[in-house]
């Protein structure tokens, strides 16, 4: 049994040098496994870099973390963590470098050690500190989330912090690999709601998040791909023998190949 590594206030000293080659390894990753990742067109705006940034996700896969990074280039000018089960960041200590914050989610010890160490990362204003608050996989449609208390205590600490509840949700829709679907909510600043405890601070953001998965769930359910901005586009098409007759008949009709199935299907209907 792993016995788990009690964390320290300071933040992790990072190798600028791996970010950069994780980022890029993560992104042609993701690329790789997605058809594509899309933001919703109706996420709120992302906050300026001027205030230090609490960004709380749901918690429904493995690629959570991946997910995260592409979006992450899309806040530019920021320093990026990220909390992680402390197992994790003792079997695989590189990512103590990448910025990732090992937290222990089984004990009021490690409840603490999360408060505190997140208020120290987030007193610069210039960082951004990603929390799947869940702390386990759940299905994007259990209700309720049931977050974490720590999200609630560490608002309640940090004056000078802005909280983004960001959805998540993966799905297939026309193409053999996954969309992963993404939903920016509405900023709360802690600033403009002064005087609140741990706990109120904890169901509001759970709401907050509630309600911006709920608005995620729904254009999903849609499946229109015009509902998003595509912030990296994978790879579409069957692949092997199929594509490669698709395209020799494009090239004999003088049309340029599309590997897509929607075009696929345009092509069976002519």
């Amino acid at each position: 049994m792993v016995s788990r590594e009690p964390t320290t206030s300071a933040p992790p000293r990072r190798w600028h040098w791996l970010i950069w080659l994780f980022r890029r390894y993560a992104v042609r990753y993701v690329r790789k496994h997605f058809h594509a990742v899309r933001l919703s067109k109706t996420s709120a705006a992302l906050p300026a870099a001027d205030e230090s940034l609490l960004i709380v996700l749901n918690h429904p896969s493995w690629w959570d973390p991946m997910i995260g990074i592409v979006l992450s280039r899309a806040l530019a000018g920021r320093d990026h963590f990220a909390a992680i089960d402390a197992v994790a960041v003792q079997r695989y200590g590189f990512f103590k470098r990448l910025g990732f914050v090992g937290v222990d989610t089984k004990s009021l010890r490690g409840a603490a050690d999360f408060v505190r160490t997140g208020a120290a990362l987030l007193a610069d204003p210039r960082r951004a500190y990603w929390v799947t608050a869940q702390g386990r996989f759940t299905d994007v449609r259990e209700r309720p989330l049931a977050l974490q208390s720590g999200v609630g205590h560490l608002a309640a600490r940090v004056s000078n912090l802005v909280v983004l509840p960001v959805a998540l949700e993966y799905t297939f829709w026309t193409e053999r690999t996954p969309e992963a679907l993404v939903r920016v909510g509405e900023p709360i600043r802690v600033a403009d709601h002064p005087g609140l405890t741990g706990k109120q601070w904890t169901a509001r953001i759970e709401a907050a998040l509630t309600a911006n998965l709920d608005a995620l769930n729904t254009e999903t359910a849609r499946r229109d791909p015009t509902a998003f901005t595509t912030l990296l586009a994978g790879k579409s098409g069957v692949g092997g023998v199929y594509d490669q007759w698709r395209r020799f008949a494009a090239w004999v009709r003088g049309r340029k190949f599309d590997p897509s199935h929607d075009a696929a299907t345009r092509e069976a209907k002519r």
